[in-house]
Formats: C-alpha cells, structure tokens, sequence
C-alpha cells in the first residue's frame, strides 16, 4: 500500500519532517511517497520517497503549509486537481482542509491577525475536544464539504465529505507535544511561540481525528 503525503512544510524539520513522521506513524505498513510542489529544495528526510509529481496511491493526506489559500499560486491548481479527481481516502490538515474546501467549491479568506492556541473544538454529536490550531486563513463556505465541528474563533474546523472519503481539520493533530519542544530546540518556534500552546496535549490524534474519526 502506498501514502501520498503533499508535503508542504518540505523546508521545515519540526512542523515538516518531524510533523510528517508523526502522521505516517499512524499508516502502519505503507510506502511513504513524499510531493512538495511548492519548493524545489525539500529537505531529505530519513524516510520515504521523493516524488516530482503525484503518483497513484492507496491513500492521500495534505499537510500544513506556510503558504496561503487566500493567496493562491499556480502549484496549487495541481494540488485542487488531485483533490478533484483522487478516489482514495484523503484527508487534509490546516492548509490541507482549507484547499480542499476551496477545491470542492468553497471559499477562504485571510483574518486580519493569526490564531495560534489550544481551542475546544464541539463537534455536532456534542463530543467536545481541545486541539492546536495555528493559522491565519479561514474557511468560511466548506463547498461540498459538510461542516462536523466548530471552534469559537472558527465555525468551520472539521469536515468530512458526504459520499466521497475525504475528511479534513484546520487544528493540527500532529503537533503532539515532543513535536513542539523540539520546534524551539530546533529553531522552527521561539520559546514565546511555543508558549501559547501551554502543555500542547490535544485529545484527538491523527488517527481519532482523521483517519478513523468518531466523532
């Protein structure tokens, strides 16, 4: 079986490749095929392979990225054409969810000022959890994607699609808490920075929130 990671934190080691182990880590078994379309100097990570263009695979998911919807560039219409056309499970994270709405028909916009905390985030059965969001753009129209879960400064934080297996979040579920210690150890975070995410324990992973979500 193969993973397809859009891997557009590629320039970063924490958020990037540590970011990126911490989501293969819950795909067991798979080859790991690596695509950053927004940089042609990715860093050389441990692991998996690098890829110049999407190849088939079993499943897909799309990371963060420093990056911006709201301000589109020409790489991201490969990115949308995937996102259209793929029929394997795909799941998006932060960036990953606010293209794939904007993909499936929806509609993003730039907030004047970042958000970057530990929010609850209520999902429509009532299950209440606290994730880290850090980010700036906002999805304000999911488009085909229908809205599952809510945060206070973001009505639009979890999706999933209605007939297709696509599900996104605009929390990072991969940002567990070794990962932000080693963002400030590495350069990545300042000590500020890492501050306002407090112990950084989320209650969903990548896998309760993502790949085999209850909620």
């Amino acid at each position: 079986m193969k993973l397809l990671v859009v891997d557009l934190l590629a320039e970063r080691v924490a958020f990037g490749e540590k970011g990126v182990e911490e989501i293969i880590r819950h795909f067991p078994g798979y080859e790991v095929l690596l695509w950053a379309p927004h940089t042609d100097e990715p860093r050389n990570y441990p692991f998996g392979k690098r890829i110049n263009s999407p190849e088939d695979a079993d499943a897909i998911i799309i990371t963060g990225s420093r990056r911006n919807v709201s301000m589109w560039e020409p790489w991201m219409d490969d990115v949308a054409e995937l996102i259209q056309t793929t029929e394997v499970p795909l799941y998006g994270i932060c960036f990953g969810h606010q293209i794939i709405c904007k993909a499936l028909g929806g509609k993003v916009i730039r907030a004047p000022q970042n958000s970057s905390f530990i929010s609850n985030v209520t999902y429509k059965n009532g299950k209440m959890t606290k994730q880290l969001f850090t980010h700036q753009d906002h999805v304000i129209d999911s488009g085909e994607m229908e809205v599952i879960g809510s945060s206070e400064h973001c009505e639009i934080a979890v999706c999933k699609h209605p007939t297709r297996p696509i599900r996104s979040v605009q929390f990072h579920p991969e940002a567990v808490a070794s990962l932000l210690e080693f963002s400030v150890e590495c350069g990545d975070m300042t000590s500020e920075e890492r501050s306002a995410f407090g112990n950084g324990k989320q209650d969903l992973d990548v896998t309760d929130s993502l790949i085999s979500p209850k909620y």
